[in-house]
């Protein structure tokens, strides 16, 4: 079984990705973030190194859905390959930091990789407000996200919203975090739990 948390940057992905692991006894699967060679550049200027840091981001999503795809286990990944394009990329080239030439490439790298990919079995989707992302993101203090515009996180968001609803067609699950404290609130939590295992194994229907 494969499932993704999927959401904006300071949604809350990777503490979720970590609960939910713990409490379903899932395999949790991690994106290199602290290993993108050209993140920290990217945040200084990100118009230079857009393409390279989309197309390395591209690569290792592929290579980890392949190795899901070969796996046995259960496994459950803080973000997916179709947020890294839907999402990201496609920010990006809206806000004239990818060429035309460059984002057409990626494209068609992308649909390639699309014949052996195939649509996890739940997405729970983070949905976040700009004033809480950013909350989140100055608590975590990483040094290259501070630099961050309000308009880089309100575009991403927006893109969040035409992919999940207008995009996606798998199994969905979205959570408002805005008003929740997963965390911290256990009761918060029970309710994501509740959710999800009525969508994988019918439990609690009315």
């Amino acid at each position: 079984m494969h499932i993704v948390i999927a959401g904006n940057i300071g949604s809350g992905k990777t503490t979720l990705t970590k609960m939910l692991a713990e409490h379903y006894g899932w395999t949790p699967q991690f994106e290199a973030v602290e290993y993108n060679p050209y993140l920290e550049d990217y945040y200084k200027d990100i118009h230079r190194w857009s393409f390279n840091m989309e197309v390395f981001y591209l690569k290792q999503r592929f290579e980890d859905v392949l190795a899901i795809s070969k796996s046995d286990k259960n496994i459950i990944q803080d973000r997916s390959i179709f947020e890294g394009v839907y999402v990201f990329a496609a920010t990006n080239k809206e806000m004239g930091n990818l060429s035309d030439r460059d984002y057409e490439t990626y494209m068609e790298l992308f649909d390639s990789m699309m014949s052996v990919v195939n649509q996890p079995d739940l997405m729970i989707y983070l949905k976040s407000s700009v004033p809480h992302l950013i909350g989140n993101i100055q608590k975590r203090g990483r040094d290259y996200e501070q630099a961050m515009s309000i308009d880089y996180l309100k575009n991403l968001n927006t893109k969040y919203e035409d992919f999940i609803f207008k995009r996606y067609k798998g199994k969905l699950l979205v959570v408002d975090v805005d008003g929740i404290d997963f965390l911290l609130n256990p009761k918060d939590f029970a309710g994501i739990t509740d959710k999800i295992d009525t969508l994988l194994y019918g439990l609690f229907k009315d």
